[in-house]
């Protein structure tokens, strides 16, 4: 009973938790990538690269619980949906701390596409390519934070009978979509960035504005040839 009281102002105010949760996210990142949040420890290069095989690592079974935690739902397995998808929101809380561990005490990365790696008519395209996908995983990353917290606070708070009245389930398959292409694309960008091209150190913020420019850069690309 003082358990049930205790998650009342909760569950009766998801939208609330959900916006307040959120809102701390996204100062977290952002305050982590302008140095106003400077609690992470220098980090050396090697820790750099090895952060971010095991980030992903996590993003790669963060989209696996997810994609199974989203079968056992269309099979009417509650117990396994819910146990699957805390394990996903358990996954990307640890991606969130490795990122900013390696983004607040090293750096962030940016590709090299030599010529002696790739026939140079294509270096282009395949940049473009790249800036897109990584564009396209920032975006759904961000947008995904409280499409993400808000089905999980409904889950915590909720009773599978309740949940039915809620928009739990209509959130939710809108937040595996979006969560399970950002995942992928991460993935994808990671395996360009580390193990098939070469990569140099960026500076704070560098990411962010190079997603930002993609949308001038696509359209100047495309009137140059």
């Amino acid at each position: 009973m003082a358990t049930a009281q205790a998650t009342r102002p909760i569950k009766d105010h998801p939208v609330a938790v959900t916006a307040v949760l959120s809102l701390v996210g996204y100062v977290l990142v952002l305050g982590t990538f302008t140095g106003v949040v400077d609690v992470f420890p220098d980090i050396s290069d090697r820790t750099v690269i090895v952060l971010s095989d095991a980030i992903a690592v996590t993003n790669t079974l963060a989209l696996t619980a997810l994609l199974v935690g989203w079968r056992f739902i269309r099979r009417g397995e509650v117990r396994k949906h819910r146990a699957a998808m805390l394990s996903a929101f358990a996954l990307i809380l640890l991606f969130l701390v490795l990122y900013l561990t390696k983004v607040g005490g090293g750096f962030e990365k940016g590709i090299v596409i030599e010529q002696g790696q790739f026939l140079a008519a294509y270096a282009g395209p395949v940049r473009i390519a790249y800036l897109a996908m990584l564009a396209i995983h920032i975006l759904l990353s961000v947008v995904a934070v409280p499409a993400v917290i808000f089905p999980v606070v409904l889950g915590l708070t909720h009773s599978p009978a309740e949940l039915a009245e809620t928009a739990h389930a209509r959130v939710g398959r809108i937040t595996v979509a979006a969560w399970s292409l950002s995942l992928f694309l991460g993935v994808v960008t990671y395996f360009m960035l580390n193990h098939i091209y070469s990569w140099v150190p960026r500076g704070e913020g560098e990411v962010a504005a190079g997603a930002l420019l993609l949308l001038l850069a696509i359209p100047a690309y495309r009137r140059s040839n």
